[in-house]
């Protein structure tokens, strides 16, 4: 199909200005779990500790998770046009910076530098969707944004191991960087935040927010949205759910399976690999399930339960029959997908002036998770490590991985009580919607 025939209509171009938008954040998602697959060798390059590395690699979800109520408010004022472009030219300099980092401080900094870049895509993204599509096709869009997401962190197990075995790590990482400054052009140049910015009519059903929301509003949206119980909720169960399964396949995974099963780094990733798709086919299946059924809560409460059965199998068996470690990571990471439609509750409980602010207060709660379960994980391990090293790397014990499967449990438990708790206000909610207009006749 022609690019002339592609913008013939606004249902045809959108895709192409998502899937713009969608492969930035599939390179977010890649870089943010970079580290498993590198985890030696930035051992061995920076000399680090379990915690230590456990700090780099939550450098990205620091700034990543600090920033994402700024950034909402940010693609309200200014649209996800501007915001998506610049954040991407930003990442470019953070993964240069990591590649060439001479030490672990400026290596910290870049990756922090990341998180900065990285923290306003998946917003503008949410932002794009609210302007661009229905609310009923909403949670399904959402869901294939995860999924591209899903694709970065596919792309970062096994295939990246492949390709530091065969180049530097530092090299591999250098050349991803000069693609994710073309990108940022291009996104730049052509993505639009809404249809008539593209000389289309507004599509049918859909009503898109202001691209410039007045400063005052976004003051009143904000303090609505934090006040409110329900975004907490939401928020603390992603922090949960975010901080463990982030942790797990982009640090603490491969080492495990590498560490306890003792096989290669290459071969461990491809476990991780199953993770990863589960993460990529979780969220669009799911998000699709929801549009038809109209059901929201009871799938976040349902893939909370799973997600906490499968890190408890692991904690109470240390080392399962490996295979068994594949079904385990894609649960967990499927069910992912199922959490991800507190976004569209979220969305669906505020004006559409406050859809950026209101994806990027929760989101930015969840993400506080990844950015202090790793090094809550590596501290662990460190508790238990008896001083083994193989190639200038620490091997850590199976007593160390169960402490930390073990918080990861614990961290499923909380989750499922901040859904069970989301879906009774919901439902209560809900209940006295019905019941008001009876009463009004």
């Amino acid at each position: 199909m022609t690019t002339r025939a592609l913008r013939s209509t606004p249902t045809r171009w959108r895709w192409v200005l998502w899937a713009l938008l969608a492969t930035g954040f599939l390179l977010v998602s890649f870089h943010r779990v970079t580290t498993a697959v590198l985890a030696d060798d930035l051992t061995r390059a920076f000399d680090t500790t379990g915690a230590e590395l456990g700090l780099l690699h939550a450098a990205f979800f620091y700034i990543y998770a600090g920033l994402q109520l700024p950034a909402g408010v940010l693609v309200d004022r200014v649209g996800p046009r501007r915001v998506a472009g610049g954040g991407l030219a930003v990442m470019t300099l953070g993964v240069v910076g990591f590649a060439l980092a001479p030490t672990y401080g400026i290596a910290f900094v870049s990756r922090a530098l990341l998180g900065l870049g990285g923290s306003v895509i998946y917003t503008a993204t949410l932002r794009f969707l609210a302007s661009w599509y229905r609310p009923d096709e909403f949670a399904s869009m959402t869901g294939w944004t995860v999924a591209a997401s899903g694709v970065g962190g596919v792309l970062a197990t096994t295939p990246l191991a492949v390709a530091v075995d065969a180049a530097d790590w530092r090299a591999v990482l250098g050349v991803i960087g000069v693609g994710g400054l073309g990108l940022a052009i291009v996104t730049y140049l052509v993505v639009r935040d809404q249809p008539s910015d593209a000389g289309f009519e507004p599509l049918d059903g859909v009503k898109p927010p202001e691209t410039e929301t007045d400063i005052q509003t976004v003051l009143v949206n904000t303090k609505e949205i934090v006040r409110e119980r329900e975004t907490w909720l939401m928020g603390v169960m992603l922090f949960l759910v975010f901080g463990v399964n982030f942790t797990v396949l982009g640090l603490w995974g491969v080492p495990y399976i590498a560490d306890l099963y003792d096989v290669s780094v290459q071969r461990a990733s491809t476990f991780v690999f199953a993770g990863n798709v589960g993460y990529l086919l979780g969220s669009p299946l799911l998000g699709i399930v929801s549009d038809r059924i109209g059901r929201r809560t009871e799938l976040i409460l349902g893939s909370c339960v799973l997600f906490t059965l499968a890190y408890g199998l692991v904690f109470l068996l240390v080392t399962p029959p490996l295979l068994l470690i594949g079904v385990v990571l894609f649960v967990a990471l499927f069910v992912q997908g199922g959490t991800i439609i507190n976004f569209t509750v979220a969305k669906e409980r505020h004006d559409a002036s406050a859809s950026g602010t209101v994806t990027g207060t929760v989101n930015s709660i969840g993400y506080f998770g990844a950015a202090v379960f790793p090094a809550l994980m590596g501290y662990t391990l460190d508790t238990y490590w008896t001083g083994e090293t193989v190639a200038g790397a620490r091997v850590y014990t199976a007593a160390g991985y169960r402490v930390a499967f073990g918080i990861a449990t614990a961290a499923g438990l909380a989750a499922v009580c901040c859904a069970a708790w989301l879906h009774y206000r919901e439902s209560d909610a809900d209940s006295w919607q019905a019941v008001i207009p009876r009463l009004a006749d």
